[in-house]
């Protein structure tokens, strides 16, 4: 079974995937979107085309652990994705993963208009990947 990681933005969402086995999260791509209802479409056809078992949200809390509004939201993107998809949907505290994202684009020199392409997939690919290794066999 795959998982599909999301980091989830207020303008674009990165996405990862995870292997077959549940051991290795990549990233995928980082969307733009222009309404909530087109993200939510275009998601859930890509975890009918990747055989998307299970879906792990990033949800940003505050250092102190509280959560935001942007935690909201992200509940608010599983609760719609769990409803059309009818498959689990699981939070993962995404602190500090947009940071080792960034840190990770800038050892590999890449330019900053690609970095800013890659960061929310890579992002999602963390917290895919924090999951996967606190879940494991």
């Amino acid at each position: 079974m795959r998982i599909l990681g999301i980091d989830y933005g207020t303008v674009r969402a990165g996405l990862a995937i995870s292997d077959e086995l549940g051991f290795i999260a990549q990233p995928l791509e980082s969307v733009t979107y222009t309404s909530f209802r087109v993200l939510v479409d275009y998601i859930a056809s890509e975890c009918v085309k990747r055989s998307v078992g299970k879906i792990i949200i990033g949800l940003p809390k505050h250092m102190s652990g509280n959560e935001g509004d942007s935690a909201v939201k992200a509940r608010g993107l599983g609760n719609a994705l769990s409803e059309k998809l009818g498959i689990p949907v699981i939070y993962q505290d995404e602190r500090m993963t947009s940071k080792a994202a960034e840190r990770a684009l800038l050892e590999s020199d890449m330019s900053r208009k690609k970095r800013r392409e890659k960061i929310d997939s890579v992002a999602a690919a963390i917290i895919l990947q924090s999951y996967l290794d606190s879940n494991s066999l």
